[in-house]
This record gives C-alpha cells, sequence and structure tokens, in this order.
C-alpha cells in the first residue's frame, strides 16, 4: 500500500525542515518565519497525500495472519533437501546423458525456483498470495537467461535445439496467409456465400478478445489502448511483406481485430476496471466470518486485488510523462511484434503450445510491471528505482527482438515500400513538432507572458496605500519604520 508510504514522507519532510530550523537556517526568535516554511511544507505534503487519495481506494484490514500467510521457509527447505537425499541414495540414476542432461537442468529450474518463491522481495501486488508473484519473478530471470543462450547459438544450433523441447520443432513451417479472397459476400459460392467470414472465425478470436480485456486491465487506461490497437494494425499493413500472415483483409483488420475483438475487450476492461475502483476493500480472515455464504464470497474476493490505484497517465503534463508514454507504447507494440516473429524465426507453428505459455507468461508478468513503471513515472521520489519485474520484462522484449535480427536478418532488412517509409516519417516528424511546441515553444510563450504581467503588476503594488495610508517603497527593508504590523502588510 502506498498511502502509508505516502503519511511516512511527508513526517519525515516535516523534520527535515524543523532540523533546519534548530540549526539556524531559520532563526528561532522569528516565529513568523518557521511557520510560513512549515505551512509550505504542509501544504505540499497535502497536495501529494490529496492526489494519492485520489488514485487509490480506501482498505481496511483487521490484520489477521494465518498459516495461508507465513513464510514457511524452514518448511520448503527441509521437503527441498529430502528430496534431494532421495535422489541421491535411494534412486538409480539412468545411463542415458540426454535425459540426464534435462533432467538436471529443470532440478536446477526448480530449485532456484523454491529460492525464490521463499525469499525473493515481494512487488506491489499480493493478492491472491504473494508467492504466486514471487513465483512469475522467478520465472522471468529463467526465460531471460533461456533467452540469453539462445541468442549467443548459430542460427542452425538455436533452431535445433528447441527439439530438446519438442522433437517436433526445428522444422521450417509455412505460415498461413490471411488475405486472398477478400469478398464479405461471395455471390460465386451458393452454398455459403459468407465463407471468407466463417474462415475467419478460428481460435484467435477469442484469444484477441480476451487478450485485450487483460491488457486493458494492465494498462488501465481507454486512449492508450486504443492507440497501442490501431498502431498494431498500422504495423501489420506496414509490414505485410514480410510476414505472410499479416496481409489480411480490410475488413478483418479494420472491423473483426480492432472494432469487434479488441474494441470489445477494451470495453469489457473498462467496465471492470470501473467496478473494482468502486468495489469496497475490507478484508477479514476467513475464521472471523460468521456465515457460511461469507466465507465463500471471501475465498472469491482472494483472487481480486488487496487494493486498487487508478492510473492517471496524464502525457501532456510535462516532458518525462510524455516520454515515458511514448516509451511504454513502443514497448508494447515490439512485444506484439516480437510474438509473430519468435514463431517465424524459431520455426514454429502458430498453436504450439510454447507459443501460448509465452502468452500467459506475460499476461502475468505484464500487471506488475505496468505497476511498477506507473509507480516510478508518477512518484519518484518515493520509488527511486524502476521495479524488478519491470526491469525484466523491458530486458526481455529487448532480447526476443535481437534474437530475431540475429537468426533472419534478411526478412528484417526487406524494403520497406516508399508510401509506407513516407507514412512513417510524417507520423513521428507530426508527434516531433508537437513535442517540441508543447514543452518548448507554449512553454517559453507562457513563462514570457507571466513575466511581463508580475512586471506590470509590480508597480502597482508598490503605489497602493497601506493601512496607516503610506505608501509602499520599492526598496523594501530600507524604508521600513519598525513596525512589526507594516511588516506583516507589506509581505501579504
Amino acid at each position: 500500500m502506498t498511502k502509508p508510504e505516502s503519511k511516512k514522507s511527508g513526517v519525515a519532510a516535516g523534520k527535515s525542515v524543523g532540523e533546519q530550523v534548530n540549526n539556524g537556517s531559520v532563526d528561532p526568535a522569528c516565529p513568523d518565519q518557521s511557520t510560513t516554511i512549515k505551512a509550505k511544507v504542509m501544504k505540499q505534503t497535502s497536495r501529494e497525500s490529496l492526489h494519492r487519495r485520489n488514485t487509490e481506494c480506501e482498505v481496511y484490514d483487521d490484520g489477521t495472519n494465518t498459516f495461508f500467510w507465513r513464510a514457511h521457509t524452514v518448511t520448503v527447505l527441509f521437503i527441498l533437501t529430502c528430496a534431494l537425499v532421495y535422489v541421491t541414495l535411494l534412486e538409480e540414476t539412468p545411463q542415458d546423458t540426454a535425459y540426464n542432461t534435462k533432467r538436471g537442468i529443470v532440478a536446477s529450474i526448480l530449485v532456484f525456483l523454491c529460492f525464490g518463491v521463499t525469499q525473493a522481495k515481494d512487488g506491489p501486488f499480493t493478492r491472491p498470495h504473494p508467492a504466486y508473484w514471487r513465483f512469475w519473478l522467478c520465472v522471468t530471470v529463467v526465460y531471460e537467461l533461456f533467452l540469453i543462450f539462445i541468442l549467443f547459438q548459430t542460427v542452425h544450433d538455436g533452431r535445433q535445439f528447441m527439439k530438446y523441447i519438442d522433437p517436433k520443432l526445428g522444422v521450417p513451417l509455412p505460415e498461413r496467409d490471411y488475405g486472398g479472397n477478400c469478398l464479405i459476400y461471395d455471390p460465386g459460392n451458393t452454398t455459403d456465400p459468407f465463407h471468407n467470414i466463417w474462415d475467419k472465425m478460428d481460435g484467435f478470436v477469442p484469444a484477441h478478445f480476451l487478450g485485450w480485456y487483460i491488457k486493458t486491465l494492465m494498462i488501465r487506461d481507454w486512449w492508450m489502448c486504443m492507440i497501442i490497437s490501431v498502431m498494431f494494425e498500422f504495423l501489420e499493413y506496414s509490414l505485410e511483406h514480410q510476414l505472410p500472415n499479416f496481409s489480411e483483409c480490410w475488413w478483418d483488420h479494420w472491423i473483426m481485430d480492432v472494432l469487434v475483438c479488441n474494441g470489445l475487450g477494451i470495453y469489457c476492461g473498462m467496465k471492470t476496471l470501473a467496478w473494482l475502483s468502486m468495489k469496497p476493500y475490507q478484508w477479514q480472515g476467513l475464521w472471523n466470518i460468521p456465515t457460511y455464504k461469507g466465507k465463500i464470497k471471501r475465498i472469491a474476493f482472494q483472487f481480486t486485488p488487496y487494493s486498487w490505484v487508478k492510473f492517471e497517465w496524464k502525457p501532456a503534463s510535462n516532458l518525462r510523462r510524455w516520454l515515458a508514454v511514448l516509451g511504454i507504447i513502443f514497448m508494447f507494440l515490439l512485444a506484439e511484434l516480437n510474438t509473430f516473429y519468435l514463431k517465424f524465426v524459431l520455426w514454429m507453428p502458430p498453436e504450439h503450445y510454447l507459443v501460448l505459455l509465452r502468452l500467459v507468461f506475460f499476461v502475468n508478468v505484464g500487471g506488475v510491471a505496468m505497476r511498477e513503471i506507473y509507480d516510478f513515472m508518477d512518484d519518484p521520489k518515493f520509488h527511486k528505482k524502476l521495479g524488478q519485474q519491470a526491469w525484466l520484462v523491458s530486458a526481455i522484449t529487448v532480447t526476443e527482438f535481437l534474437i530475431v535480427v540475429k537468426y533472419d536478418p534478411h526478412t528484417i532488412m526487406l524494403p520497406i515500400p516508399s508510401l509506407i517509409i513516407q507514412c512513417w516519417f510524417l507520423g513521428i516528424l507530426l508527434i516531433l513538432i508537437w513535442t517540441v511546441w508543447r514543452f518548448f515553444i507554449r512553454d517559453i510563450t507562457l513563462r514570457y507572458k507571466e513575466t511581463c504581467r508580475r512586471k506590470q503588476e509590480a508597480p502597482a503594488d508598490w503605489d497602493r496605500p497601506l493601512g496607516n495610508g503610506s505608501t509602499a517603497a520599492p526598496s523594501g527593508r530600507s524604508k521600513l519604520n519598525g513596525s512589526s504590523e507594516t511588516l506583516r502588510q507589506r509581505k501579504s
């Protein structure tokens, strides 16, 4: 929870001001000066806490700590030791080198996962259990190490290494072409004139819907989701000369994908976000609930968030947030492209279980990464470094792209049509022009106007009579008559 943390930071700020007062930067004999500085600090702290209250829901927890929430570090260590003793003393080692190699690698990964689940640092999520998110953190490390290993192999060895995971891999597979006949109503087919639509209704349609529903829960912003959805369709248009399955009909791009699958997933995701933001977060121990209906409801709510923070990206508020939002959109699009390019260069069919496992992996780690990125961007004074899961997900996305570049540079370097280049150049140029105008030219103009306004108001303040009928002197302290009441009026 971030609410106690914000209070803690406010207390620290007030303490530092008190130390400055006692160290002599503020005169103890002048209570007005000390009070003014303390009021400024309290005002800034209250403004920060007000922002956190506006974006974070209130949480009530009775503090029940059951067996389910304990660490169990000794128990896991004992079970792991017993398993290793059994393998060493009671089990006969087979004479198959390949089998022993696979078994040793799997055992090493399992030991690392056991260590990480019990000892790794907790992230921002705690439900259904902190160990669940520590497990996916360790899986992220293992996956990144696997990608590094693949990156350092030759193209042939890397593709043949996939046979150790599944003997059916390592064979080049043709990509399915989604283009061809793009007629919505085909009068030549008297049996089923709408056969083109039914042909596109495969397993990827519910996958598109479910994927964008989960992405909306990660990003928690309608505009960003729609921008990423539309931008990816433009990328498919731009790269269909590289990957055949990017060649789709126009209605498949904009009706089936953007409006139906993606749009419906984003809509349902936003409705879920609205429910989560209004849901009361009151947690009780299971044994403190008297009714069986309440116990069942409490078990079901264990799989909902412990608390809820509304994401307010505000990309146009300052240059730092604008660049951060652009970076998030870029990494999202790159991760989407890696899904298609990786299975293309590693010769994996789209329906292979490894492709599905990668998507399940990003579903579990993407939400944590987005929360850590938002905390790092929204409150850099408290979150002084990027979160561990966000760091790993960024490294994985870049490593996957480097594997694609190394394994098939010919496909990546295929010349892009000139019209596509011109369109992308125009879009990037418009973004740069808007960035310069919004964060440089506009800000300089506003500051200049504010300076001119203050200069015009300053002579009027000097000539304005005070309460005793005298006129304020522009020189300040040299014209004072020593009255504390006059001094306070001049300050006001």
